[in-house]
């Protein structure tokens, strides 16, 4: 079981130290609210984030708010959730989300971005551990997935390190800057490795 701190029912934040298969106790979950709206801006003007991720380029005034309000919304009915990264010192590494929630089906859309600061030190890697357990242990998921960009090697790195299985490549799957792009999916499932 995962040990989680509750700022209210539907937040949940996750140290990292508690699960025996993350070495770095000092990278943590915490549940996105204003606070980290200031990084997430910057965040969303990077050239990676822009290329890799379903951010509008440019993003269009005020979508830190934009993107913010909808994983409220999404998080009080139960279908959407945000945390923040967060380093030692409260420093923020990036966000981990569920995009997608199927309560029902017990199947959720995962997803990680990583600040530029914090890149090439493992944090993706540790985030995706910690969010994957988020699923599992708290919300009772029987199947994860990652839509990694084709051309996203890093992504597609973390995702197998910790665990997700290559399925198949989805063919136009995001139309973004007038071009279709073709995205793969990755799956866990409570019984991989």
């Amino acid at each position: 079981m995962v040990a989680v701190a509750r700022a209210r029912p539907a937040l949940l934040g996750i140290r990292a130290g508690i699960l025996p298969d993350v070495p770095d106790p000092d990278i943590r979950l915490v549940p996105f609210d204003d606070s980290h709206l200031p990084e997430m801006e910057a965040l969303l003007n990077d050239p990676d984030v822009l290329r890799f991720t379903r951010v509008p380029d440019p993003p269009p005034p005020g979508y830190a708010r934009t993107w913010f309000d909808g994983y409220e919304a999404g998080r009080l009915i139960g279908t959407r959730e945000a945390f923040a990264i967060l380093g030692p010192d409260g420093d923020f590494l990036g966000v981990a989300v569920a995009p997608r929630i199927d309560r029902e089906g017990r199947t959720l859309e995962l997803g990680y971005v990583i600040a530029p600061r914090a890149r090439e030190r493992g944090v993706a890697t540790e985030a995706l551990k910690l969010l994957t357990a988020w699923a599992f242990d708290e919300l009772g998921a029987r199947r994860l997935e990652l839509l990694i960009s084709v051309d996203n090697d890093v992504s597609k790195r973390v995702a197998a390190k910790v665990g997700y299985v290559y399925e198949g490549t989805m063919r136009q799957m995001h139309f973004k800057q007038d071009l279709w792009e073709d995205g793969e999916i990755w799956s866990r499932l409570p019984t991989d490795a």
